[in-house]
């Protein structure tokens, strides 16, 4: 399960999303649909979810969105910005 990291803080608007992370004091600023992404992200949605919502809601090639979040999501773990996932 993929989770936000309980110190980023975002404000969303139609521009996009400005994210802080507050324990390293890091701003970050995203487009529209990496907006969207966080969003779905905090509501617990899980990457097929997210890809689904992103080929509707912006018309996107599923190819594309797939592999556009799966960037986006390697990105927010470079950034530190998702909690460690449990392990099994």
């Amino acid at each position: 399960m993929l989770r936000l990291s309980d110190s980023v803080r975002s404000t969303h608007s139609a521009d996009g999303a400005v994210v802080l992370d507050v324990n390293r004091g890091r701003m970050f600023r995203f487009n529209q649909t990496a907006s969207r992404i966080l969003q779905l992200l905090r509501l617990g949605a899980e990457r097929p979810e997210i890809v689904q919502m992103l080929v509707e809601e912006f018309s996107a090639d599923p190819e594309t969105a797939e592999s556009d979040t799966n960037a986006f999501v390697m990105a927010l773990q470079q950034n530190a910005l998702l909690q460690p996932q449990a392990q099994r």
